[in-house]
């Protein structure tokens, strides 16, 4: 990736030691290393650069970000996302006041499913799962 781009916490596993993530960006589930938020949980927002969680941000401005970066093609580049406006039922929801509705759902059983394929097994890791 080279942008930072928000993303949100579908689940937090350790790797060799290291803290590690899925996190869904509107339809693309990537592996993110935790290293740099050791406080980060499932549901939390995070900035995502080179496969790094570099920071935490709202919901808000985590969904606003992510509507702008679809509008202008930029997650097609990055993630392979459609040049659409990210549609009802693509992201969790973890919803607080003000946040849109249409904002947040889960994730499209496709992009999970092939971003599951090249993961290792789950027995080869400790995970932790949602809240």
């Amino acid at each position: 990736m080279c942008l930072g781009i928000p993303g949100r916490i579908v689940r937090v596993w350790e790797d060799n030691g290291i803290r590690m993530a899925d996190v869904d960006f509107g339809g693309a589930v990537k592996d993110v290393c935790l290293a740099y938020l050791p406080d980060a949980a499932i549901g939390d927002y995070t900035i995502v650069h080179a496969g790094f969680g570099l920071t935490k941000l709202d919901e808000a401005s985590a969904l606003e970000s992510l509507r702008m970066f679809q509008e202008l093609g930029m997650l097609e580049d990055e993630l392979g996302i459609p040049s659409t406006p990210i549609p009802p039922g693509s992201l969790p929801s973890v919803r607080g006041p003000g946040v849109p509705e249409a904002a947040s759902a889960p994730a499209e059983p496709q992009a999970a499913a092939a971003a599951s394929s090249s993961r290792p097994e789950p027995s080869t890791r400790a995970e932790t799962t949602e809240r």
